[in-house]
């Protein structure tokens, strides 16, 4: 107990941020639509500092919840009374934050690299760390890349995106990492990704293809903020809960089923489409690039590969050649380490969900758009453990390659 509180000092002092000490991740299995419902219902309470990791959808999708020490005991009540099933998946975040996963990590390797080939790529880095990455990366690689500011977020950081070109008004890809905080893997394989980029280009005799015909724009940081956080930081009017999840704020059937108007939950749609920063500045970009040709936005988990639509039933225009593309992405995945992902249609694999990134991409003509949900499938949710940082960036741009190939080769 002493070294654990010690842990928590150093986690405050280094970090600023809160503990989670005592808190769990559930993992509840509802039996039908009527427990479903009652976990809707509990969603709501405010009061008890509830966040879902998995929202109730339906009862074919279990739903992992982290739940504050202090509700722990009234939640569970409540799942005993009304006869749900749970399991414990995490039996204390701060102990998976500060000792298995992530702060040992971070605070080991907190000094800066001279260069990207000193950087560590097996541990899970912060902000600053992040943007000297990118610069070192850009210093290292002027003739290949680039770094362009697209926006800024709520609290006025930049928002930085990588371009890596080899010549004028080519026809685009782009890659988006992180757009929810707490999906720690997805930036750090972003960070991997770049860095495979520069290695490869010369090299690999598709991938050098690939860049002498288009150019490849990765965002590693979509929205910065810290570690536990899903949504943006902008304050709600008439709440005390504040922001809006990205992922629900595109105009693509916004406001609709899978979206939330509650400003306290974690799938809040927000005010109106593109009302946040974050997203407007992605909305512009693609807008006036007006050449881009595939469109992925890296999450993380489940272990899924996702194409539209997710707002309707109705099925994409393209779906066949999605549905074929994204089975040879997950094949060449998988050919790495074995590791199975399931693809589909967003509202035919998962759930209905209202106002999502690829849904509008696609509206919008970028036919190759896809969502990834990356490693693992719920033992440790958004706490993957830092060695599987590299093997999840290595599988992942197996499928990336897949698409990107698919996309040279089939122009439009």
């Amino acid at each position: 107990m002493k070294g654990l509180l010690v842990l928590t000092a150093l986690f405050v002092a280094v970090f600023g941020k809160k503990t989670f000490e005592g808190d769990q991740v559930l993992r509840i299995t509802a039996k039908d639509e009527a427990q479903i419902s009652l976990l809707k219902e509990l969603s709501e309470q405010e009061h008890l500092g509830l966040d879902f990791w998995r929202e109730p959808i339906h009862e074919s999708l279990p739903v992992d919840v982290h739940v504050p020490f202090h509700s722990l005991q009234a939640i569970r009540a409540f799942l005993g009374y009304n006869q749900i099933q749970y399991n414990v998946m995490i039996m204390d975040v701060q102990v998976g934050l500060l000792i298995k996963l992530f702060e040992r990590e971070m605070v080991k390797y907190r000094s800066f690299p001279r260069s990207t080939d000193d950087f560590v790529y097996t541990t899970y880095h912060n902000l600053n760390s992040i943007n000297s990455f990118m610069d070192m990366l850009v210093a290292e690689n002027s003739n290949l890349v680039s770094k362009i500011v697209i926006g800024q977020s709520y609290e006025n950081r930049p928002l930085n995106v990588l371009k890596f070109s080899t010549g004028a008004n080519r026809p685009g890809m782009w890659i988006d990492t992180g757009i929810h905080s707490r999906e720690w893997v997805t930036q750090a394989s972003g960070i991997w990704f770049a860095k495979k980029i520069v290695t490869d280009y010369g090299r690999d005799p598709v991938l050098t293809d690939i860049l002498n015909n288009y150019d490849i724009f990765l965002e590693i940081v979509t929205r910065p903020l810290d570690r536990m956080w899903r949504k943006t930081r902008k304050p709600n009017s008439g709440s005390s809960c504040v922001g809006v999840d990205p992922n629900r704020n595109w105009d693509a059937g916004f406001g609709g089923a899978g979206s939330s108007g509650n400003p306290c939950t974690q799938t809040y749609r927000g005010p109106s489409a593109h009302s946040e920063r974050e997203v407007k500045a992605i909305v512009d970009f693609v807008k006036s690039h007006g050449k881009l040709k595939a469109f992925v936005s890296i999450h993380s988990y489940s272990q899924m590969l996702l194409y539209p639509y997710g707002y309707t039933s109705t099925p994409a225009k393209d779906k066949a050649e999605l549905h074929e593309l994204a089975r040879t992405a997950v094949s060449a995945l998988q050919s790495l380490y074995n590791t199975r992902y399931t693809y589909g249609s967003i509202i035919t694999t998962i759930y209905q969900a209202s106002g999502g990134t690829i849904d509008w991409t696609y509206n919008q003509g970028v036919k190759y758009s896809y969502t990834f949900e990356l490693r693992d499938t719920g033992r440790y949710g958004f706490l993957l453990p830092a060695d599987q940082i590299v093997p999840t960036a290595e599988e992942t741009w197996l499928a990336l390659m897949a698409i990107m190939e698919h996309t040279r080769n089939n122009p439009y």
